[in-house]
């Protein structure tokens, strides 16, 4: 009984023509090359968006900590020592003091603040540079993947046809099996490309949040060398949670 069973079943899995493994065995090395590039865009873009992530949520705590208390110190070195070495804001503030010591070597009249200014703004480019890298790669994902899709549905029908034509039976059973079967390629494309554009447009968005903060550090930076500490801005402090009501001892009336 089992092996008529078994024998069943093998039987009715090799009657089965259709599916995503018959669709890339029927369409050939283009079908097959088609998917494999589909797959790759797919987890090279999960990669991007997962890592940017991380980069991007690395860079809005960094933030979060210096609104708090980095304007308390005496001093900028003072302050960025309490700053993570490698970190966004530490490179801003290491670049202005920089800045800040070599131009009194320059020979020609350049203003300070102009000089503080540009290598300010170099700074901040260079960080939203590597913020922003691997998202034009996601955008090349989200505007290619759906036709790299589409020219695999058309290789796929194209072979579907030729064979249907040279089988001399053109009844619908065997069209709609092997054309439906090339769509499949159109439906994978769209499945990479869809996250893709999604995932791109949400990390730029962080990403200008992000470079505007940054900015508006780095405005915060210049006014502080520029005026030798005495423009600085105002630490923002934690909000202390308002007092609960003090509440009447059971059976004791509370003062009027």
């Amino acid at each position: 009984m089992l092996t008529f069973i078994l024998a069943a079943g093998g039987a009715a899995a090799k009657e089965e023509p259709y599916g995503l493994v018959a669709a890339l065995r029927e369409g050939g090395i283009v079908s097959q090359s088609t998917f494999t590039i589909l797959v790759i865009f797919l987890f090279v873009s999960l990669y991007i968006l997962f890592t940017k992530l991380f980069e991007q949520n690395k860079v809005i705590a960094q933030h979060k900590r210096i609104q708090q208390g980095f304007w308390t110190s005496n001093s900028l070195n003072e302050a960025a020592a309490k700053l993570d070495k490698n970190s966004a804001y530490r490179q801003l503030v290491d670049d202005g003091l920089e800045a800040q010591s070599k131009h009194k070597l320059l020979t020609d009249p350049v203003e300070a603040h102009d000089w503080l200014h540009n290598s300010l703004a170099r700074s901040e480019a260079s960080i939203n540079s590597q913020l922003n890298g691997g998202l034009a790669f996601l955008a090349t994902v989200g505007a290619t993947a759906p036709f790299i899709g589409l020219f695999g549905t058309v290789v796929g029908i194209y072979r579907a046809l030729i064979k249907i034509g040279s089988s001399g039976d053109p009844s619908i059973d065997k069209v709609a099996g092997p054309v439906g079967e090339a769509l499949i390629m159109t439906a994978l494309g769209l499945v990479v490309a869809v996250p893709a554009v999604l995932a791109y447009n949400w990390l730029q968005r962080r990403n200008k949040s992000i470079a505007e903060d940054l900015s508006s550090f780095s405005n915060d930076v210049l006014g502080f060398l520029a005026s030798d500490g005495a423009l600085r801005p105002t630490p923002v402090t934690k909000k202390a949670a308002p007092a609960k009501p003090a509440t009447a001892a059971p059976g004791k009336p509370t003062a009027a």
